[in-house]
């Protein structure tokens, strides 16, 4: 996901006004850290769904899915490789989510042998 943020600054002008301070909102050390939180949120999937529990791990997949999504498309820019890179982005979150969602218990999946 962070490709999609590298490639916006090759956009003509844009780091420069990121230089200067231009970007629309002050970026503050909070601004910073929440994003960083939010960019950190598919890493930290990983190693969470290999050591939660099932209910608290799928609703823990639901729930940085729908964050992911949000902050994919509320960030965005009209820029057509940004939409390519959106639409990716949201089109994976909602496999995560789905698979999350009809996951089935695995302790009440039977263990019958053939």
């Amino acid at each position: 996901m962070v490709f999609a943020d590298i490639a916006g600054l090759m956009n003509p002008g844009t780091l420069k006004a990121m230089m200067n301070g231009e970007v629309g909102i002050q970026i503050t050390q909070g601004i910073l850290l929440a994003f960083a939180i939010l960019i950190e949120i598919p890493i930290v999937m990983i190693f969470l769904s290999r050591i939660l529990k099932y209910k608290m791990n799928r609703w823990a997949n639901i729930v940085a899915g729908v964050i992911t999504i949000l902050f994919v498309v509320g960030g965005g820019s009209p820029f057509p490789y940004y939409v390519f890179f959106a639409f990716v982005e949201v089109v994976c979150m909602l496999a995560i989510i789905w698979t999350a969602w009809k996951w089935p218990n695995p302790e009440s999946v039977s263990d019958t042998k053939i």
